[in-house]
């Protein structure tokens, strides 16, 4: 099984707005009316992995509250496993949509149920068979809650899964960025697959090039892989062993960029277990063909989304279709 540990939350994007740009509600009376999407960077790569035939668990505290019944929908329909299945009385966290004049997705949060984690619970919730754990964007946020995380994260190594890792590097949720980035350091040191995109690298530090932050990775203590998104510029991916680039999917019709790092980051681990690489030891491995292979897959996947509003992964059959397969 895969597990994805991490956040669940509401995206609440603007739904009205005038040509000159203004907000208003339908009422006319300047109000700016939101609606609300189930979301979470790990919350979708969950739904994305398990849409792609894996299957995957969930491992988030889910509120009580009615925005909690609402993020269950969709983990029920693609077939997720809700491993935490005692809701929570803290209040679902959120996240306040906007998106800039190239259609990317920008957030400010308000942070609640997602942090309510228990070491004791989490480690409990693990499945024996373990082949992958996922560890979320929020977990080195906070101080005390990256120490429960990093226990989670302990105990599904002991389980023998290979650990990947996207930390969606939100600056604008950290009071104190140095302290984040050595809590994130920790987390790095133990990941066999870090997938990072071209914003993350920037806001750690602007001053080095993507090849010497994907070198540092490599230099870590378990990372084989490396990959990196470029927004419409693509994706590429590094081991010691080689490297490649991969050109987007473009959809006929275009609908927004949410979730397309999470859908593309379930087709490359969807794609190297299919083919039993998604073991250390094996990843350091791939060559620029088999990178190159892997970075169409996931860029399919990511395409495919993208050609929806908010994030709506496609299927299995999805995908195979514009492959030809």
């Amino acid at each position: 099984m895969f597990v994805v540990g991490g956040e669940s939350l509401i995206d609440l994007k603007a739904e009205v707005a005038l040509p000159d740009g203004a907000l208003i509600g339908r009422d006319g009376e300047n109000q700016i009316v939101m609606t609300a999407h189930p979301g979470g960077s790990p919350y979708n790569c969950a739904i994305a992995l398990a849409k792609l035939g894996n299957p995957t668990g969930f491992l988030c505290p889910i509120s009580a509250d009615a925005f909690g019944d609402y993020l269950l929908g969709p983990l029920n329909e693609a077939g997720v496993m809700l491993l935490l299945p005692e809701r929570v009385r803290e209040y679902t966290t959120l996240a306040v949509v906007n998106f800039d004049a190239n259609h990317n997705a920008r957030y400010g949060f308000y942070r609640s149920a997602d942090g309510a984690i228990e070491a004791a619970k989490g480690i409990a919730a693990l499945p024996e068979q373990l082949d992958l754990y996922q560890i979320g964007g929020f977990c080195p946020i906070k101080p005390d809650e990256a120490a429960i995380w990093l226990q989670i994260v302990a105990a599904a190594i002991a389980k023998g899964a290979t650990i990947s890792i996207d930390p969606n590097v939100r600056p604008s949720l950290v009071d104190d960025f140095a302290g984040y980035k050595a809590r994130l350091s920790s987390f790095l040191d133990l990941a066999h697959v870090v997938k990072v995109s071209e914003e993350d690298l920037e806001a750690l530090d602007s001053a080095k090039s993507i090849e010497q932050h994907a070198a540092e990775l490599l230099a870590r203590p378990n990372c084989q892989l490396v990959v990196v998104t470029l927004g419409d510029k693509g994706s590429r991916a590094f081991t010691k062993a080689g490297k490649a680039t991969a050109a987007i999917y473009k959809p006929p019709v275009f609908g927004d960029t949410v979730g397309a790092g999470d859908s593309l980051m379930a087709g490359i681990l969807s794609w190297l277990h299919e083919r039993g690489l998604l073991k250390p030891g094996k990843l350091d491995g791939l060559g620029e063909g088999a990178l190159s292979d892997m970075l169409r897959f996931g860029a399919v996947v990511a395409g495919i989304n993208c050609g929806r509003k908010g994030c709506k992964p496609p299927t299995r059959a999805e995908v195979d279709a514009v492959l030809g397969k």
